[in-house]
Order: C-alpha cells, then structure tokens, then sequence
C-alpha cells in the first residue's frame, strides 16, 4: 500500500517537474530530497530520461531526410551570400565614408541647437533672476547707508514677488533663508535708533524746552495788544504757526528723512528765535514706527515707546534737591518739562495713533501734580521776594508755553494764587525788618525844613497840608519826624510788590485790587502794628519819643485816604465799589497812638514811682514839718516840666493843634491819681507798723503840696477843680485822723452827704491800728521816762500823797486815750463787719 503511493507521487513530481519553468523547480526536488524513497525516484527518473531520450531519437530520425536537404539548400546560397556580403560590405564602406562628413555636420548641428537651447534657458532664468540679484543688491546698498525703512520695503517685494518667480536656485534659497536675519537686524538697528533719539531727546529737553519758552515770550510780546478771549481762541494756531512748519509739512518730510541725526545743533540767534521744533529730526521714531507697523509689530512698538517716555517723564518731573536756591534751578526745571511735553505733542500731531490724546492727558496730569507739588515744596523754601516774583514770571510763562499746546493749565494758576499768600508773608517780613530799620533810625523829632525845595520833596513823599504851617517862613519844622514819609513810601512800594504779583495772572481788575487792598491791610493791621508797639514798648524810648509818636500816627493815619486813592488809581478800580475792601489803617494808627499813650501813662507812673522810692518818712516824728518833702519837691517839678512837653500834641486825629488835647488831660489826670494811689499805698505799707500824728502832719504837708500842683493847673483844659478829684480820698483820710472827726464818720457813714464819703473802713482801720501801736509803744516809753522822774522828785518831795494824785492823773489821761482808740476801732470793725453781712 505504502509503496503504490509512493510511486504515485513520485509520478506527480515527474510531471510536475516537467511542466514547471526551471525558476520554481526547487521546491518540488526539496520534497523529494525531504522523503525517504530518494533512490527509488532517482531511478523513475532515469527510467524517463531514457524514454524522452528515445522518443527524441525518433522524431530526429523522422526529420533527418528535410534536414539534409535544407543543408544541401544552404549550401548552394553560400556563394550568393558571399557575394551578396561582398556588395553589403563595399556599400557600407562607401556610405561610411560618403555619411562621414554629414555626421560632422550634424556633430556640429547638433552642438549648435544644444548651445542655442542652453543660451535661450541661460535668458530665461537670467530674465527671471536678475531683478532678484538687482534687488538683493539694492538692498545691500540700503542697509549699508542704513536707509532701513526703504530697505524694509525692498525686502517685502523681494519676498514677495521676486523670488516667487525666480525658482528654486542656491542663491534664491540663501536669500529666503537670510530674509528673517535681515529683518530682525532692521528691527534691532532701528530700535537702536529709537533708543538713541530717546536718549538724546532727554539729555536737550531742557534746550528744547528753553527755545519755546523763548517762542512763545516773543509771542506774548506781538500780543500784548490782543484782548485775552482772543489769544484764547488763536491759541494753538499761534503757537504752531510761531513754530517752523506746519503739522502737513512735518508729516511729509520726517518719516522718509535719509538723515538721523536725532538732535539738531542750533545757535541762538538775536534777529529770530528759531521754533522748538526746528531742533528735533523725529525721523528715528517714524521709521521705526513704519518698520515695525510693516513688521506686524506696531503694538510692541507703540507699548515700548509710551513706556520709555513714561519713565523719561519720571525722570523730568524729579526735580533737584537744591532747585529752590536759584532762579536758575527752576528755569531747568521747566525747560525740561516743557521740551518733554513739547516732543509729544508734535509726536501727537504727526503719527497715526503712535500715541493719543487720552495718553498725553494722562502723562499731563502726572506732570501737572508732580510739578505743583514740588513747587509747593521748593517754593516753601524761598526767603527772597524778589526770587518768589521772578519764579511767579516764570511759572506763567511755563503755563502760558503749555497752554499753547493745548494743555490745560487752570492747576497752576490756582497754585500761583496760593503761593500769593506766601509771597505776600515774605514781603511782611521783609518790610518788617525796613519798619523796624526806620524806627530804630528815626531821631524822633519835627523835620526841620531851611528851603522850599527841601519842603517840597517832603511834600512829593508824603502828602502833607497845613496851610498855616505853610504861611510861616522858612527856616521852619514839620510836625512829624521822617519815620512817616519813609513809611509812607514803604508802604507805596508794598503796593506795587504786590500788583507786580498780579500781573499776568489772568485775573479782573477787581480782584486785583482786592487782593492789594488785603495784602495792605495785613501790613498795616499786623507788620506796621507790631513794629510800632515794638518801638513804643522799646526800654530806652523817653516820653519825648513817645510824644513824637503819637504825632506820626497821626499824621499817617490822615494819610490812609490817599492810598486808598493811590491803590485805586493803579487798579482802575473806584474806591467806592461794591464789596470794596477797606483800607485798616485808621484803626492800625489809633491802636499805636493809644498803645504810644498808655506807655506814656505807665512811664509817668514809673517815674513817680521811682521819685517815690526816695521818700523817707520819720513815721514815729513828734512833729510834722512846716515844708514838703524833697522827693515830692522834684516830683513836682518833673511833672511840670513833662507836662509843658504835652502841648505839642494834637487835640484831636483830625486836626494838628498846638494847645494840649486830651492825651495831655488823660496824662496828668492818670499821674495825679497814681501819685495818689502810691502815697495812701506808701502810709498803708505793712513795712510801716506805727504811724505818728507828726508824721501825718508831714504827710499832710507832702499831700497839699500835691494838691497846689493839682489846683494850678499843669495841663489847660480842665473844668473847675477837677484835677483835685484825684487827690480827694487821700485829703479826707488825712482829715479825718488830723481832726480826728470820728464821731461824724461813724455817725454819717453810707449818706450820700457823707463829709469822709471816700474813706474805706479797711483803709481807716488800717492806719488807726498802725496810731494806736504807735500810742502803745510812746505810752510804754512816757511811762518808764514819767516814773524816773518821779522817782527823783520823791526824794525830794515830802507830800506823798500829792505824788500819787499827780501821778494818777498822768495815768488816767492817758488810759482815756488808750479807751478812746480802742472804742474807734471796736466801731470800725463792726461797721466793716455790717456791711459785709
């Protein structure tokens, strides 16, 4: 079984290896080489090559006769073809040598259209690459004269339409591939560009500032005819015609500019000023604008520039520590803000969109509160009114630049009207110390005039009528002293400090004149009045000084009418205007007068006491004498001769008299009443425990001697024997102890009729407990003297008793006495005790 299958496969093999191509024969002998029957197919296979073997036997035993005879055929072409080859071989040679030149022919054909072919292509490409080459070249050229923006184009086209049509070459790929690079590097040099214009705009703000504050004081010079409402209309048309150019013109000439030179260099010419403008080349910032809005960047660009000027207008707006010491300071100052503000204005006008309005507001707001606050601070500083009124001028002309350009600028004229009240309080100081140099200067006495000229330049200083004192001759004086022309004239020019602070502020006539009007009466209500009262309350001014003073108010008091005209005639401003303030100064002037007459009163009283503390009382004399004392002797002549002084005063603040008024009156009524009041205060001193009646008998004499002086009038003008008034308590205290009236005081005591009306109780038993220890102590000494005697007597008197009688009687008088001041002052005390029940 096993073997008849074997010999069926061997079979397919055979068959299969005799239909299959050769190529695909290995599989089928690996089956066979896989089996086991090998042998056994090798000799089946043999066993068939023998029978292929036969079967091609036969079949060429078939065929043998044709095959013969076609040899035999071949045979007999042979010659033929020899022949035939022969003429093939002679036509060959003949058609190679005549086709032998043709080949040449058509060699040099054949180069010559090839050479044709390549010439044509060689002109297409150079046709579609020269532009390229020309343009990259072009552009090397214009990144070489680092004309940046042209180049910036340049290259977009060669991008964009030049090498799209020049195909794909070696050359056109390194440019694609340095295209970025050259981009960048043009961003990169014209930022630095930007970047240096930046810093070179911050290091001359100051000469950019400079020049239009320079512009727009030539301006407001050509405009000074031109009413305010319509500078405020032309405004910015002014300023920017001022300027060199118009916006148009700039906008055309800057953005393509072929030079960058950032800060242009001009000197200052005396003939024409030229415009702020003029010194700026904005070129960079427009190229750099038109770059990097080309380069998709315009955002970047836009954010870069507003933050570095931000920081830049930081930078400006910082002022130096030690701005305040000069004019000078201040002048950089504003040249630098101006020339920043300036900058962005004109970038304002002249780009799309660089920067906008909201922007410049913004950065203007920050600037106006920086710049007012360290005005506030800076200006806080200055000392100097001069200083104060050239910084005011050049604060308006900063604010009057900017406000050309459209800024509003209402802050700093608001400031400025602050810094009125600090420049009016430097100028109180100042005129202080010139007060108070012309009243230390001042001698005190009547101007003496010797010409008319001399008179009239006086009368040019201080405006001065008397007609009776103009009928005198000359030589002649003046009532005043020159403390009140010179003050007058200060006062004339604190008026004009303080409209020269006025001007230019944009303020009415008005208010000019009421801002005058108050800055005056603060110098005389305060400044003017408290140098005054520092030369009244001075230690070595004399009664003389003080008389000449109340003299020189008055006069400067009847002055005050002219400068309310003075004022007005400076403002235009009637003087009787509604709601006009008025001038202080009569009310000024009265207060020094009456402060110049209460020192008079007090060094009066100061002298009588002085006179006072000379007095030396024997307040236990037996016996008063027949004549006044020393003391009140040259008190009393003191008086007199001061009182003659008093004559030169006014009557009254209207009129210049040469009779005493009533400060003489209120004088010597105010020195008789404290000469009064210091003697009953020297007999009620506590210093003084025993008080005689000899010794009130001398102050008696002392006090008629004060009320002759009284009685003989001193100082005209008093009624009757009003100046006794003075002296009316003291006379009924002395009368009732000299006359020792006791029963009428206490019997009369609190009727309107009283004769001792003016006697206190206090006062009374007072100096009865001084008379009664003085009676005491004599009582003790008469008694101890009375018994030595009479002890020396006894010795010689033999009546015993009639020594004793005389003695009783010495005791009893005396014990009558002793009862009767004890009854007195038991009285008293209860007649003080009533009367505060």
């Amino acid at each position: 079984m096993a073997s008849a299958e074997t010999a069926a496969e061997h079979e397919r093999i055979l068959r299969e290896i005799e239909s299959t191509d050769t190529n695909c024969i290995g599989p089928t002998l690996r089956s066979v080489y896989d089996g086991q029957e090998h042998g056994l197919f090798m000799e089946k296979l043999e066993g068939r090559i023998r029978n292929h073997d036969r079967e091609i036997e036969k079949m060429c035993n078939h065929h043998f006769q044709g095959f013969v005879d076609s040899i035999t055929e071949l045979l007999k072409v042979r010659g033929e073809a020899q022949k035939l080859k022969g003429q093939v071989t002679e036509t060959n040679q003949k058609l190679q040598n005549d086709g032998k030149e043709l080949l040449t022919s058509m060699d040099e054909l054949r180069q010559c259209r090839l050479q044709q072919r390549n010439i044509a292509t060689t002109i297409d490409k150079l046709t579609h690459c020269l532009p390229v080459l020309e343009m990259y070249s072009k552009l090397q050229e214009q990144m070489k004269a680092k004309r940046y923006y042209p180049a910036l184009r340049t290259l977009e086209q060669l991008e964009e339409s030049c090498l799209p049509q020049a195909g794909s070459y070696r050359f056109c790929t390194i440019m694609a591939e340095n295209i970025p690079r050259l981009r960048t590097l043009i961003r990169d040099v014209s930022m630095s560009d930007l970047k240096d214009f930046l810093e070179s705009i911050r290091k001359h703000s100051d000469k950019i500032g400079e020049t239009a504050m320079k512009q727009a004081q030539v301006q407001i010079a050509r405009d000074n005819a031109v009413t305010s409402q319509q500078r405020s209309a032309s405004g910015r048309r002014i300023w920017k015609e001022a300027c060199s150019g118009t916006e148009v013109d700039r906008t055309e000439n800057n953005p393509f500019t072929e030079q960058d030179s950032g800060i242009l260099d001009v000197e200052d010419e005396e003939e024409e000023i030229p415009g702020a403008h003029d010194l700026v080349d904005f070129s960079p910032v427009y190229r750099c604008l038109h770059i990097y809005t080309v380069l998709g960047a315009r955002d970047t660009f836009e954010n870069y520039y507003r933050k570095q000027r931000r920081k830049q207008a930081r930078l400006v707006l910082q002022p130096h520590s030690n701005m305040h010491e000069t004019l000078e300071g201040y002048r950089r100052y504003f040249n630098q803000i101006v020339g920043f503000f300036v900058v962005e204005d004109h970038i304002l006008h002249t780009t799309q969109g660089l920067v906008n309005r909201a922007y410049v507001e913004e950065l203007w707001e920050l600037a106006l509160s920086k710049t007012i606050a360290a005005l506030r601070t800076h200006s806080s500083y200055c000392t100097d009114p001069d200083l104060v009124l050239d910084l005011k001028n050049l604060i308006v002309l900063f604010a009057d630049t900017l406000q050309g350009y459209g800024f509003p600028v209402n802050q700093l004229f608001d400031m400025l009207l602050e810094m009125r009240d600090q420049y009016g309080e430097i100028l109180l100081k100042k005129w202080n110390q010139s007060f108070r140099q012309i009243l230390d200067q001042d001698n005190y006495s009547p101007i003496p005039v010797a010409s008319p000229e001399e008179y009239q330049q006086i009368a040019g200083q201080f405006p001065f009528q008397d007609p009776e004192l103009d009928k005198m001759p000359f030589p002649k004086k003046l009532p005043f002293s020159e403390f009140v022309p010179k003050v007058y004239s200060q006062l004339k020019e604190f008026i004009y400090a303080c409209l020269k602070y006025s001007e230019d502020l944009h303020l009415s006539s008005t208010e000019i004149d009421d801002m005058i009007r108050k800055s005056t009466n603060l110098l005389l209500t305060r400044t003017l009045s408290h140098c005054l009262q520092y030369a009244i309350k001075k230690k070595n001014v004399g009664l003389a000084e003080l008389v000449q003073i109340i003299i020189n108010t008055t006069h400067l008091e009847q002055s005050c009418h002219y400068l309310e005209e003075f004022i007005s005639n400076i403002t235009k401003v009637p003087p009787d205007t509604i709601n006009a303030t008025k001038l202080y100064g009569t009310s000024t002037f009265k207060d020094a007068r009456h402060a110049a007459e209460e020192e008079i009163y007090t060094n009066l009283n100061q002298k009588i006491d002085q006179f006072l503390q000379l007095a030396d009382y024997d307040w236990t004399a037996a016996q008063g004498g027949g004549q006044a004392s020393d003391y009140l002797s040259d008190l009393i002549a003191f008086l007199c001769s001061t009182f003659a002084v008093f004559t030169h005063l006014p009557g009254n603040s209207i009129e210049h008299a040469t009779l005493p008024g009533k400060v003489a009156q209120t004088a010597c009524m105010s020195a008789c009443k404290h000469l009064s009041t210091s003697l009953l205060l020297l007999l009620l001193e506590a210093d003084v425990r025993q008080v005689s009646m000899g010794a009130l008998q001398q102050f008696n004499v002392d006090v008629k001697e004060c009320e002759r002086f009284a009685r003989a009038g001193p100082v005209p003008g008093f009624q009757g024997d009003t100046l006794l008034l003075a002296f009316i308590d003291l006379r009924q205290l002395l009368d009732l102890f000299t006359q020792w009236d006791w029963s009428t005081y206490l019997a009369d005591y609190g009727r309107p009729t009283c004769k001792y009306l003016r006697v206190n109780p206090h006062t009374a038993l007072a100096l009865l407990e001084k008379c009664k220890m003085f009676f005491s102590f004599s009582l003790i000494s008469h008694l101890s003297s009375y018994m030595l005697l009479m002890s020396r007597i006894s010795r010689s008197m033999k009546d015993t008793s009639r020594k004793n009688n005389m003695f009783a009687q010495f005791r009893k008088n005396e014990r009558d006495k002793q009862k009767l001041i004890d009854t007195v002052v038991k009285q008293l005390k209860n007649l003080i005790a009533t009367n505060q029940a």
